[in-house]
């Protein structure tokens, strides 16, 4: 015969082993359901371990600020980041694009020179189930992202200041245009929507649009015979901050400076807000490349996170433009940081 107080606490024992098995039971499936941990969980298995490889035009200021933003993030997320310098050599380029499809990291990163070099090989990434990236200058081949600037809306704004500052009378309404790459669609695009502009004003003439090809010795060599034809020239419109460099010097050797006005757009280099501090530039239109570097890694990570195959999405990350004009914008270019 078992004593009463004797069941009672056995029983009561019993009871409260159960209780505590329910409780940590309970406890881990509420740990366990918790969404925050489970979003983390998720987003690090989609995107630790992977690779991206990254192929610009060339590894220069822009470029390096992009590659710099871009690897402080795929570090931090354990993401292993591949990058090609072709050194604006066009045939090394497409054979870096082409060695890396082989090697099928998890996103390919490309800056297109032209709108039709590397649009073939985009498309065989994408077949391959490489999701694809193009940066700031496109092909004809949409990919699952584009990152960089509203380029016809750069070529409309900058216009705009042009027509202010020239249009309507205002002196000889003549304007040079320095393009970049003649088949490059970041030029393209902006010189296309420009013009759509500057036809509004029946006192705007253009006198010459030509292409630089990136290069500061060209844009000069364009801006003194310009200067030459057209003494009373009032404005250059130009795609890119640093190819105006040289042009901007003509104009200040011709003593000029300040009477043409020069209006460009530009990555936020540094020496694009000297060239306004200085008075070489009259307003530069800043997209800032630092905070592109951000907007490409966002676009890495959202691709990986979406379980749609390759080419099948087409994602766009336009960056933010800002005016410079004075030293008080300043905060408008990025700072190159010390080695």
């Amino acid at each position: 015969m078992i004593h009463k107080s004797t069941e009672h606490g056995r029983r009561r024992r019993i009871l409260l082993a159960l209780a505590t098995t329910a409780l940590m039971v309970g406890g881990s499936q509420a740990m366990a359901a918790d969404p925050r941990a489970e979003l983390l969980q998720k987003f690090e298995k989609a995107v630790k371990g992977k690779t991206v490889a990254w192929v610009p035009v060339w590894m220069g200021v822009l470029e390096g600020e992009w590659t710099r933003v871009m690897k402080a993030h795929f570090d931090d997320y354990g993401i292993k980041m591949v990058t090609r310098d072709p050194n604006m050599k066009s045939d090394v380029q497409l054979q870096a694009v082409s060695s890396l499809i082989n090697e099928k990291p998890d996103v390919l990163i490309v800056q297109n020179p032209t709108t039709t070099l590397l649009a073939r090989e985009l498309k065989r990434a994408m077949d391959a189930g490489i999701k694809v990236i193009q940066v700031n200058m496109a092909s004809n081949q949409l990919t699952d992202a584009y990152v960089g600037a509203d380029v016809p809306k750069l070529g409309r704004m900058l216009a705009g200041e042009v027509i202010k500052a020239c249009g309507g009378g205002k002196g000889s309404g003549k304007i040079s245009i320095l393009q970049g790459e003649a088949t490059a669609a970041y030029s393209l695009d902006m010189v296309k929507a420009a013009m759509e502009v500057f036809k509004t004003d029946p006192s705007i003439k253009v006198v010459s649009s030509q292409p630089t090809n990136w290069d500061a010795n060209k844009a000069s060599d364009i801006t003194t015979n310009v200067l030459q034809q057209n003494p009373d020239l009032c404005g250059i419109f130009s795609v890119w901050g640093p190819q105006t460099v040289g042009a901007a010097q003509v104009v200040k050797n011709a003593g000029k400076k300040g009477e043409v006005k020069i209006f460009v757009a530009s990555d936020g280099q540094p020496a694009d807000c000297d060239m306004v501090e200085q008075g070489l530039f009259t307003k530069n239109l800043s997209y800032r490349a630092d905070t592109q570097g951000e907007a490409i890694a966002n676009a890495v990570l959202t691709l990986l996170q979406d379980n749609r195959p390759a080419g099948t999405t087409q994602f766009a990350y336009y960056t933010t433009n800002y005016w410079v004009s004075s030293k008080d914008d300043r905060q408008y270019c990025f700072v190159v940081p010390k080695e």
